[in-house]
């Protein structure tokens, strides 16, 4: 069974249970990876996180029910997960811009959330160049900003960058000592709120100023990948490969840690600008 096959299956289970519990763990098993790996793999090829596609999905379910039957809607609440009507009609009304009321009318306007579908498509005609590299224990020292993954995540990067001054940045280039060397940005865990805490700093192993935040990276494997062109599309375009062409063509998965962007000095839109992303990986 390929990776494609495990991901249809995985979503088969997700549709199966949308009306009753649906166990993460269950999830990843399913699709031979752990779960930290499926919820980031999905993220990247979908471009919503899991949690919010598996309730849209089921809001998207309860309209059905709404219109096509009599049940209360406490009842259609506590089926897809709701343990009272008026968090259900928040849900409900944050994706429909309805109550769940006036979604039994005819002719109301509501929204849906296909299920997700994996197709094997002829990808892979042009190389992915990286290399695998060991790295010791180290920190990022820099400043952070908690993103959202339901808005427009490359956009608050931008801004993030647009706003952070030259003095900052200045200071934190002087703090870099540790390949790779210059300015990076960092992407650490996704919380349980579909956000994630991006970083814009440097790998170093001097004290961190008080004026900075000091992350700090355990030493491990990763999957370095080269960029040539100008950003973010370039940058983008290989982000989307590595989910949906490296790791199922390797066999590797991603570790539990930060991934990084490293970018050169230079002409951002250039098209031979040279940036990586580096990928913490577990060779099973």
């Amino acid at each position: 069974m390929d990776a494609h096959e495990n991901m249809r299956q995985a979503i088969k289970y997700i549709e199966e249970n949308l009306d009753g519990e649906i166990n993460y763990p269950q999830i990843a098993r399913i699709a031979l990876c752990s779960q930290y790996h499926f919820q980031r793999m999905f993220v990247f090829l979908t471009g919503i996180p899991l949690a919010e596609y598996i309730r849209r999905r089921r809001l998207t379910l309860a309209v059905k029910d709404l219109q096509n039957t009599d049940g209360k809607v406490m009842d259609i609440a506590v089926k897809y997960g709701y343990s009272s009507a008026d968090a259900f009609s928040r849900a409900f009304h944050s994706m429909h811009n309805v109550t769940p009321s006036q979604a039994r009318k005819k002719g109301v306007m509501l929204k849906v959330q296909p299920p997700v579908t994996f197709t094997l498509s002829l990808k892979g005609v042009s190389e992915m160049n990286y290399h695998i590299e060991e790295k010791d224990a180290f920190s990022i020292i820099g400043i952070k900003k908690n993103l959202s993954f339901l808005d427009d995540l490359g956009k608050g990067v931008g801004e993030m960058w647009a706003d952070t001054s030259h003095d900052t940045i200045a200071k934190l280039s002087a703090l870099a000592n540790v390949e790779p060397l210059g300015l990076i940005g960092a992407y650490s865990e996704m919380y349980e709120n579909s956000t994630t805490d991006y970083h814009i700093g440097v790998i170093t192993t001097k004290e961190c100023p008080d004026e900075f935040y000091q992350l700090d990276v355990p030493g491990q494997t990763w999957a370095v990948f080269d960029i040539v062109g100008p950003l973010p599309d370039a940058m983008r375009d290989v982000w989307g490969r590595i989910y949906s062409e490296f790791f199922p063509a390797t066999g590797y998965e991603e570790a539990k840690s930060p991934d990084i962007e490293w970018y050169s000095y230079g002409d951002m839109s250039s098209e031979t600008y040279r940036s990586e992303i580096w990928i913490p990986i577990i060779i099973k």
